[in-house]
């Protein structure tokens, strides 16, 4: 029996700060014949991060439509997604930051993002997130629990995804692939 790779409805896209993990998720929507969707969850609070977001405007084009949503993703992922569009969610680590510094409850907020991906996606969706488990032990208590909530996020959403890839060094390892018998 031949195997095919089935085109994925959910797709998650990992690896290190600037592995190329971004790249990669922006490829994929511009190759997937639908209109693609950048939701931005970074905030500029300075001019630093302000320079990062214009060029990752300048990377994308005109072409991409754009929501700029700090907090709520399954909202936008419930009212967003479509048929003929892709969204990429860039990236779910600042997303988690941003609940942190807002005190809002995380867990609550991932099992919500979770279901609301499954339950509501009328369209595919890339999620982009950094591999944050690698390193060292943070040495204090907040940076041990963003890292303990972003290993939680990463697996949950590895968990629903259809294809899972991690990025390293700018190169792609598939770590889950939708596979479907053909006929």
């Amino acid at each position: 029996m031949d195997l095919l790779v089935a085109s994925p409805r959910l797709d998650f896209v990992l690896g290190g700060a600037r592995s190329g993990k971004t790249s990669v998720a922006l490829a994929r929507a511009e190759t997937s014949g639908l209109k693609p969707v950048m939701v931005a969850t970074a905030q500029a609070f300075d001019a630093e991060m302000e320079a990062r977001i214009a060029a990752h405007r300048a990377e994308r084009g005109p072409a991409w439509g754009v929501i700029e949503e700090p907090l709520d993703l399954a909202g936008v992922i419930a009212r967003e997604t479509r048929g003929e569009r892709i969204l990429v969610v860039d990236c779910l680590t600042v997303w988690l930051s941003n609940l942190l510094f807002a005190e809002r409850d995380a867990d609550r907020e991932i099992d919500g993002l979770v279901a609301t991906a499954v339950a509501a996606a009328a369209g595919p969706v890339v999620f982009v997130s950094n591999e944050v488990g690698l390193g060292i032990v943070p040495e204090n208590a907040l940076a041990r629990r963003f890292r303990d909530l972003q290993g939680r996020l990463n697996r949950e959403v590895a968990r629903i995804a259809d294809r899972v890839t991690l990025v390293v060094a700018g190169l792609e390892v598939a770590v889950k692939a939708p596979i479907v018998p053909s006929r």
